[in-house]
């Protein structure tokens, strides 16, 4: 017993001593073999500080582990520690299970360049080669509690080119098991760039690939759509912040078998010409979907919301600001598109979109409410001799209760006009077929002088007067037009010709005197028949109205002359206006001058004030296309400011600003590729200071002219000039506003009486009311 006894203790010793001398042998041993032949397993150099390998417990630990790049000395993954627990004795039994890994602040990199990885490598060289297993076959692998703490993971595409990367990233799932389909994972991360945190959970059925995934994403800074839009523009900005709680099922081999429930929010959103010069923005869009799934034909959306969106169209010369951006056509969106070595964001989740809402008209669709909310919409139109602008501000849409059961769907629009103008809309239509809805619509209040840049470059006649009323209604059935249109202009009035360059000329006065009935209006209705594709418009009511007007007109001459002297007489006792970049009076206004100094004279006590309101924005716009235009002049005359003279200032007033030595001249001064416009353009050759002096010196210029007849009558201390005002006028020209205190001009009196007269004859009577509400002056 007792040599039993030692032979067995020698045995156990010997035994202990093997598995400490293992123990403490094969955690060096590892990390020399992982280090010797890294390359020739991998293709990768990879280094550790130091290896821990249990083999007793199954346990294992790499400290600072890091595999390079193929070929190269940069980093492609690294991690503070990687530990792993082999289950030991479950190897007796076949079953090779990893009952836990976990990785301590792993760093990665993904590189791409066109399709290519650079773990693609990698890929190909662990690809299983053999043929498929049969199910006798399959080896049982477990691979459980898979855990990534405070990981930070960078991807970079050269191309495009694409750099962005994630931090914080905390990943955890229960893990693989052979028998088992499904793999659930728990993640967070949180933006690199800028600001952002998504957290999750997500499950995928690794045989069949159907996922479910729940996320909430906070505050998460969208930068890297930025690079992708530079991609596909030449140049331009982008900025939006996206908030999420979203729930949604799908297959990943099939875009549309997606369905999802839950909330989107986008909030600052920004794309434009850079990050001061919007093209479109808004403050917040919010998407509230009860179910959305493509598959079963189900839209339902509890609600979509817009807030103060921003949207601004300009056409230049050439293209417009979207066709600079993206190019003719939107070439470089195709360009891109048609690459099929380029990945682009953007264009991925368009088509996302597009093959989810493919089915929308056809499919079961709902929402609770639809609705715009101070939307602020510009067009501007830099082709003609000035800038044309208008804008519809604010701009409101609601529809309530949209529902593809119900009979109709009514929409409602309300919105101001820029500068000014007001409109409204009332849609209904059939949720099932939109070839069949009514339309009811109605603007107000909107200045012919708007229009005057149009107006202008093909007539040479600008309006120094007139509003504008269009309503109608439209009844379409399955295509089918009936609708009435009845247009009204209010008091339109010819100003002076204006002699350039840039215009055509077209008798607008001889127009008017066939257009223009005998209460000073231009009043037609305009049936539209026919269908959608082929409308016919039916013109009789102007074609009798202008053979009307020249039988009745010549007989009616003298009551249409008393109108307009009365009209002049009110509007110069009123106001007085100025023509655009000019000082000098009038002869009618001197006479009108007169009277007022007369006026004063007899009536001691009596004052009168004048408001100077200046159309700045357009006097300023005339002011920098003269300086500009002039030292195009100077340069080409071989000239200076010295022997500048009226004749040349004549000249300069007179060029168009489309002249072609004009355009390459400046093109030649201005080497901005971003600007398209002669304005844009002009802007950056002229100093604000040398517009805002000219400027200046023309408003004293006409004070000084106004005030001057008065102090030649000594009665100048009866007159009040206050500070000017810069507004858009109605009329469309600068003028100085005329109140009076005290005593009321009789010859002023005698017109109003006059004119509220006349507004009561038949003639007139009939659009009294309309002058009212249409801002006209009488």
């Amino acid at each position: 017993m007792g040599k039993t006894k030692k032979t067995i203790l020698i045995i156990a010793g010997s035994i202990l001593l093997f598995l400490v001398l293992v123990v403490l042998f094969i955690s060096p041993l590892t990390k020399y073999l992982i280090e010797k032949y890294d390359v020739s397993y991998t293709g990768r150099e990879i280094t550790l500080d130091w290896a821990y390998v249990n083999p007793l417990t199954g346990y294992v630990h790499l400290s600072n582990l890091e595999i390079f790049e193929q070929d190269t000395q940069k980093v492609f993954f690294k991690t503070k520690g990687l530990s792993a627990n082999l289950a030991m004795f479950k190897l007796l039994g076949g079953t090779y299970e990893i009952t836990e890994v976990t990785l301590d602040e792993p760093l990665g990199y993904v590189k791409q360049h066109n399709k290519l990885f650079n773990f693609s490598d990698l890929i190909e060289k662990f690809s299983s080669k053999d043929s498929i297993k049969t199910p006798s076959e399959t080896t049982k692998f477990n691979l459980l509690n898979i855990k990534i703490r405070n990981g930070e993971f960078h991807y970079n595409e050269d191309v495009t080119p694409i750099t962005y990367f994630i931090k914080n990233v905390n990943i955890e799932s229960t893990g693989l098991r052979y028998d088992v389909d499904t793999l659930p994972i728990k993640f967070a991360f949180s933006s690199g760039i800028g600001t952002g945190d998504v957290e999750g959970d997500f499950t995928i059925n690794l045989k069949n690939l159907n996922y479910s995934l729940g996320v909430v994403v906070k505050q998460f800074d969208l930068q890297i759509i930025n690079q992708y839009v530079a991609d596909l523009t030449n140049f331009g900005s982008f900025a939006a912040i996206l908030n999420a709680n979203v729930n949604s099922v799908g297959n990943l081999n099939s875009v549309d078998s997606i369905s999802n429930s839950g909330n989107f929010t986008l909030t600052d959103f920004h794309f434009g010409k850079s990050k001061n010069e919007d093209f479109a923005s808004f403050e917040k869009l919010v998407i509230a979907i009860n179910e959305l799934s493509p598959k079963n034909k189900i839209y339902d959306f509890d609600s979509i919301s817009l807030k103060k969106p921003f949207f601004k169209f300009e056409l230049y010369d050439s293209l417009d600001n979207f066709q600079t951006m993206f190019g003719v056509d939107g070439n470089n969106v195709s360009a891109v598109n048609a690459n099929e070595n380029k990945f682009n964001l953007v264009i991925e989740i368009a088509k996302v979109i597009q093959k989810i809402s493919k089915n929308l008209l056809t499919s079961h669709y709902k929402m609770g409410r639809l609705a715009v909310y101070e939307g602020d919409f510009h067009y501007n139109d830099y082709t003609l001799s000035e800038k044309f602008a208008l804008s519809l501000n604010p701009f409101n849409l609601v529809s309530d209760s949209i529902d593809k059961n119900n009979k109709r769907i009514l929409m409602s629009v309300k919105s101001g006009i820029k500068p000014y103008g007001d409109f409204n809309a009332q849609l209904s239509v059939s949720p099932k077929d939109s070839s069949f809805f009514d339309l009811n619509y109605h603007f107000i209040k909107i200045p012919l002088t708007a229009f005057n840049p149009y107006i202008t470059t093909y007539t040479t006649f600008p309006l120094d007067r007139g509003a504008i009323e269009i309503k109608g209604n439209w009844n379409v059935n399955g295509g089918n037009i009936d609708s009435r249109n009845h247009i009204i202009v209010l008091d339109p009035r010819v100003s002076k010709r204006v002699k350039n360059k840039d215009t055509r000329w077209i008798p607008v006065p001889l127009a008017f005197a066939f257009v223009r009935e005998r209460g000073n209006v231009i009043d037609y209705e305009v049936p539209i028949t026919g269908n959608m594709k082929n409308p016919a418009f039916n013109f009789w009511d102007v074609i009798i109205d202008v053979l009307k007007n020249i039988v009745v007109k010549p007989v009616t001459t003298p009551y249409r002359m008393e109108v307009k002297y009365v009209e002049r007489k009110i509007e110069k006792s009123m106001n007085m206006k100025w023509e655009m970049q000019k000082s000098n009076i009038s002869s009618s206004q001197e006479r009108f001058i007169s009277k007022m100094i007369d006026f004063l004279k007899d009536n001691p006590n009596a004052q009168i004030t004048i408001t100077p309101k200046n159309y700045s924005v357009k006097e300023k716009e005339f002011a920098l296309l003269f300086e500009a235009k002039k030292k195009y002049y100077l340069n080409s005359k071989s000239k200076n400011e010295s022997n500048f003279k009226a004749e040349d200032s004549v000249a300069v007033a007179e060029m168009s600003i489309k002249n072609a030595g004009f355009l390459n001249y400046l093109n030649s001064q201005v080497k901005d590729k971003q600007l398209f416009s002669v304005q844009q353009k002009a802007a950056k050759l002229i100093k604000p200071e040398l517009v805002e002096a000219k400027f200046d010196l023309l408003n004293k210029a006409r004070v000084s002219e106004f005030i001057s007849y008065f102090e030649d009558e000594k009665v100048e201390k009866q007159v009040k000039i206050n500070k000017s005002i810069s507004e858009i006028p109605f009329n469309g020209f600068s003028y100085f506003e005329i109140s009076y205190k005290g005593e009321f001009p009789i010859f002023v009196e005698d017109a109003f009486e006059k004119m509220n007269e006349l507004n009561n004859e038949k003639p007139r009577e009939k659009y009294k009311l309309g002058r009212k509400k249409n801002n006209t002056v009488n």
